[in-house]
């Protein structure tokens, strides 16, 4: 158990890491949108087209990969929606069971439909080099690769956090404090 813990451990780290990039990310976007609007306004005064749709598509496409980079942070630090108001009063290894048993039997088999259902149109369109059909518009290949590395990070993270219900419910009362300490997301500044 304890080398599946390591494991698991560096699987977190990745996430973290990838919730530290969404951050840096969220600053790009912005530098982006601040552009894009004092372009817009700037331009209309002067009468002058400053802005083009290349800006507007980098815009959504850094807030789509901040988007698809927390999805995995998001599930380290079990910060998704729960509407189960039972859930928050059962005890945690009754917890720890019912994540495990939704973890394996619902996300992680999402996970791979999730990437095995869009490994076939990524590739397609880096085939064809797909670009936007706007003017100027930007390639879409490679925003539509981020969606396989969004539902791998999720499924890596959905093994480790396997690994930790799993833990939990075999008495390991260290792993029981971190996915509790974890609840709480952390300041990554």
């Amino acid at each position: 158990m304890n080398a599946l813990l390591r494991f698991a451990h560096r699987i977190d780290r990745i996430s973290e890491a990838m919730g530290k990039v969404a951050i840096y990310l969220t600053l790009l976007l912005i530098a982006v949108g601040f552009y894009n609007v004092a372009a817009r306004y700037t331009g209309r005064f002067i009468g002058q087209n400053l802005s083009s749709n290349r800006w507007i598509e980098t815009q959504w496409y850094v807030y789509s990969v901040i988007f698809f980079l927390m999805f995995a942070y998001n599930l380290r630090h079990n910060v998704n929606v729960r509407v189960d108001f039972l859930y928050a009063n059962w005890g945690v290894r009754r917890k720890a069971w019912i994540d495990l048993l939704g973890t394996i039997f619902f996300l992680i088999p999402f996970c791979i439909m999730g990437i095995w259902a869009t490994i076939t149109p990524v590739l397609f369109s880096w085939r064809l080099w797909e670009m936007s059909p706007d003017p100027g518009g930007l390639p879409r290949a490679p925003i539509k690769t981020f969606i396989i590395v969004a539902f791998t990070l999720l499924l890596m993270q959905a093994i480790a956090q396997a690994i930790k219900y799993a833990a939990v419910l075999t008495g390991h009362r260290e792993v029981q404090r971190e996915i509790e300490q974890d609840a709480t997301p952390v300041d990554l500044s």
